[in-house]
C-alpha cells in the first residue's frame, strides 16, 4: 500500500491544496502532518496571537479530515527530524508540502531534503500554494525579481492562474501513526481580547460574505478607517486557511472596480514576497539604504514605548495603535499611518516598529510586515521614498467625523470633528479636562529633522 506524507505549514486548508490533491493522487494512504518547530519561536514568530489563531485553524483542518474520514498528526520536535520519523513510520516513499519564500522556509525545505535522501525517500515542493502567483514565476529582464509594483502589476495580471481544487472527499491514514494532542486556542497566554476565530471555514465564510456584501464599495471604501470596509481577510491568506487564489478567481468572477482594487492588493502580498525570495536579507536590512542615522537614547525609546502604548498625542495613530493592542489587528490605512510617524516623524528605525507588529498581528508575516514597513521608511520599493504621512490631514480625509477616533481613544469621546484630530489646540477648561497627552513632536519639527537626517535640506 503507498503512503505520503503532506506537510501543512502555511497552508491550513483543505480546498485549493495541490500537495493534498497530489499525495491523494499518487498513494493509498496519506499523513497529513503538522509540526510544531521550536525554532519558529526562537526566530521569533510563535507570537501570542498567531499562537491562539494557529489552534483554531488546527482544529478545523482536523475536523475537516475527520469528516472525510481522517485526522490531523501533530508533533513537537525539529521539522526534518519529525518529518523522517513520521515518514519511516508510516513507509511513505514521498513528503508533499508547499514551497515557501523566506530564508527560513528555504532553509527548512533544505534540511528535510537532506534528512529524507539517505531513506530514499522524496520531497515534493509545490508551488503557488501561498501565493496567486509563485515567486520568481515572472521576473523582468535582466533581474531575478520585480522591485516595482506597478510593472510587476501588469505582468501578474497578464499571468494565467492555476483552477482553484475542490477539497477532497475522502483522506484515508494509517492508524499506527501516533498524534500529539493538538494545541488549545485557551492554553495560550497574553491573546488580544478581540482576536477573530481562526479556521478555513471561518475563512471561507468570511470570503463569501465580504465579496457579496463589501466588494462592490472596496475601491471607494477600503480607506476610511471608521466604516472598516476591508475583507479583513489578511490573517487567513497568512495562515493559508484562504487561498489566495480561489480569492482572486472569486473577486475577479465578480468584475467592477471593487474587485479590481481587492485584486492589485492581493497582488500587493504576491509582489512583496516575490521581493523576499529574491532578496530574503531584506527580512534585516534595508533593501535600498538611505544611510539613515536613526534616533537612539532615552529619549528615543520614551518616544517608541510612547508609540506602542497609543499615547503619541496624535490621536488617529494613537487609535490604530491601540486597535492593534486589542485586536491583534490594524485597518491599513492606520498601518501606513502609523508606520509614518515612527520612521520620519519621530525618525525611529523601521525594524523597531515591524518587531513591535510582529508581537501583536496576528496576520503578522515576514513578508508583507517587514517589506511594508520598508517602503514606508523608504527604505524599500516606495518611488517616493521621502513622502511624509501627515497624521493630521490623513485624519481629516479617512476619519472626517471622528469616529475611528472615539472608538478607540476613548479620552477623546466627547471632542468633536474635527477638533478631536487636534486635541492640543483647546484651550481652558476644555484642555485642561482632558486626559490625553500633548504630541511627542511637532509635525514641523518631525519633518525638519527626517530631511535634515536623510540630507534633504
Amino acid at each position: 500500500m503507498n503512503v505520503c506524507v503532506v506537510l501543512f505549514t502555511s497552508d491550513l486548508r483543505l480546498h485549493d491544496h495541490p500537495p493534498l490533491r497530489a499525495a491523494l493522487r499518487a498513494a493509498d494512504e496519506i499523513v497529513p502532518l503538522f509540526v510544531r518547530d521550536p525554532a519558529v519561536d526562537r526566530a521569533g514568530f510563535a507570537a501570542p496571537n498567531r499562537l491562539a489563531f494557529l489552534a483554531d485553524c488546527l482544529a478545523d483542518l482536523d475536523r475537516g479530515l475527520s469528516e472525510r474520514g481522517g485526522r490531523l498528526v501533530v508533533r513537537t520536535g525539529a521539522t526534518a527530524a519529525e518529518v523522517r520519523a513520521v515518514a519511516r513510520q508510516a513507509g511513505a516513499d514521498e513528503v508533499h508540502m508547499a514551497a515557501g519564500c523566506s530564508a527560513f522556509a528555504h532553509d527548512r525545505e533544505d534540511r528535510l531534503r537532506r534528512a529524507l535522501e539517505p531513506d530514499g525517500r522524496r520531497l515534493q515542493v509545490h508551488d503557488a500554494v501561498i501565493t496567486a502567483v509563485p515567486p520568481g514565476g515572472i521576473t523582468p529582464q535582466g533581474s531575478d525579481h520585480f522591485a516595482v509594483f506597478t510593472p510587476y502589476f501588469r505582468r501578474w495580471t497578464a499571468e494565467p492562474l492555476r483552477t482553484p481544487l475542490a477539497a477532497p472527499r475522502a483522506v484515508r491514514v494509517p492508524p499506527a501513526v501516533r498524534s500529539e494532542e493538538l494545541p488549545a486556542r485557551a492554553s495560550v497566554a497574553s491573546v488580544s481580547a478581540g482576536l477573530p476565530t481562526g479556521g478555513e471555514r471561518a475563512g471561507r465564510k468570511r470570503l463569501t460574505a465580504w465579496l457579496s456584501r463589501h466588494a462592490d464599495a472596496y475601491a471607494d471604501r477600503h480607506d476610511d478607517l471608521a466604516g472598516d470596509a476591508t475583507s479583513r481577510l489578511s490573517p487567513y491568506l497568512h495562515f493559508g486557511a484562504v487561498s489566495a487564489t480561489e480569492a482572486v478567481h472569486r473577486a475577479r468572477a465578480r468584475s467592477g472596480a471593487g474587485a479590481e482594487a481587492f485584486v492589485r492588493q492581493l497582488c500587493w502580498r504576491d509582489f512583496h514576497h516575490q521581493v523576499l525570495a529574491a532578496r530574503p536579507e531584506a527580512a534585516r536590512e534595508d533593501y535600498r539604504t538611505r544611510h539613515d542615522r536613526w534616533r537612539h537614547g532615552e529619549e528615543a525609546e520614551a518616544d517608541l514605548q510612547a508609540w506602542r502604548e497609543g499615547r503619541t498625542g496624535y490621536p488617529v495613530v494613537d487609535a490604530a495603535m491601540r486597535q492593534l493592542a486589542h485586536e491583534g489587528w490594524m485597518h491599513n490605512r492606520g498601518r501606513l499611518l502609523a508606520a509614518s510617524f515612527l520612521t520620519k516623524t519621530l525618525y525611529i528605525d523601521w525594524r523597531e516598529g515591524a518587531r513591535h507588529f510582529l508581537r501583536l498581528l496576528v496576520d503578522g508575516d515576514i513578508a508583507n510586515n517587514q517589506l511594508n514597513w520598508q517602503w514606508v521608511a523608504g527604505t524599500g520599493t516606495d518611488t517616493r521614498p521621502g513622502r511624509v504621512l501627515n497624521p493630521v490631514l490623513q485624519a481629516r480625509r479617512y476619519d472626517p467625523e471622528g469616529a475611528y477616533v472615539h472608538r478607540w481613544v476613548p479620552e477623546l469621546a466627547g471632542v468633536p470633528a474635527p477638533a478631536v484630530h487636534e486635541p492640543w489646540k483647546l484651550t481652558g477648561p476644555e484642555r485642561a479636562a482632558l486626559d490625553y497627552p500633548d504630541p511627542l513632536v511637532s509635525l514641523a519639527d518631525g519633518l525638519t529633522r527626517f530631511r535634515h537626517a536623510r540630507g534633504r535640506d
